[in-house]
């Protein structure tokens, strides 16, 4: 059986923490109650690539107590023109590898928690329940599936983004409660009924894709993750937020349950 973990809303802040973070500290709207509830988070990441990267970094420089890493991968030459948590002389490393020294440089006071394996419905059911939010970061359509399944069942927030050559886009889903209407919350199946054909969709790999549309979408990604954690603001929940590049411009599509 898998162990659950009952986690503190709030942890207290050192006096280094409290330096470090007195920006935030400033905000009304996170406060030193927030920064604490920050410190008490434990996230998991899936992915340390182009979304991964600028999520992790941002959060561990936010102060969330511990990250969880899900990635299989090394760092590549190609990875380093938007993997901005690696650098040149982690070519040919693991990627949890690589983003844990990252950082441990960055801030101290974060506990990482590597899993050098993919993320699937096995891990999950094992890992899952250790954490109180999950972010993903992947690049195919059956991770971001499987992804949206498990929180769904361990009734936890998901962050979830896609980027393909200048676009951009990410949502929060939360199925497991009603939203202020009396309505169930959608899920990813609300928004993508089903997973398009092999090939219909080509990787990042095979289409390419500018390097700072995977820091917008995933620096995004982060703001929501402090959002749910801190309790500040209104989560993208129902809402799709799309982000073109090119044309410089944000839409924001609202999106409901389906009729079961």
């Amino acid at each position: 059986m898998t162990e659950t973990v009952a986690y503190p809303s709030e942890m207290a802040l050192g006096a280094e923490e409290i330096e470090r973070y007195r920006r935030h500290i400033l905000l009304p709207e996170i406060g030193g109650a927030g920064q604490k509830r920050l410190k008490a988070a434990r996230v998991l990441v899936i992915g340390a690539g182009g979304l991964g990267a600028p999520v992790l970094a941002y959060l561990a420089a936010a102060g969330v107590g511990t990250l969880g890493i899900v990635d299989d991968d090394r760092v590549s030459l190609s990875n380093l023109q938007r993997q901005i948590i690696h650098d040149t002389g982690t070519v040919g490393a693991e990627k949890t590898a690589s983003a844990t020294a990252a950082i441990a440089r960055l801030n101290p006071h974060v506990t990482t928690i590597a899993f050098e394996e993919r993320f699937d419905a096995v891990f999950a059911a094992q890992h899952l329940p250790r954490f109180t939010l999950l972010i993903d970061g992947s690049d195919n359509f059956s991770t971001r599936y499987a992804a949206a399944d498990a929180a769904e069942t361990a009734r936890i927030p998901l962050v979830t983004g896609a980027v393909g050559r200048f676009d951009g886009s990410l949502t929060v889903l939360k199925p497991y409660e009603t939203g202020a209407d009396g309505r169930q919350n959608p899920g990813y199946r609300d928004i993508f009924p089903e997973a398009p054909p092999d090939g219909v969709v080509p990787s990042c790999a095979e289409a390419g894709v500018i390097g700072t549309l995977t820091g917008v979408i995933g620096t995004l990604m982060a703001m929501e993750a402090v959002k749910l954690i801190t309790g500040a603001g209104e989560p993208l929940v129902g809402r799709l937020m799309l982000y073109d590049a090119l044309s410089a411009r944000f839409e924001t599509i609202r999106y409901r349950r389906r009729e079961r």
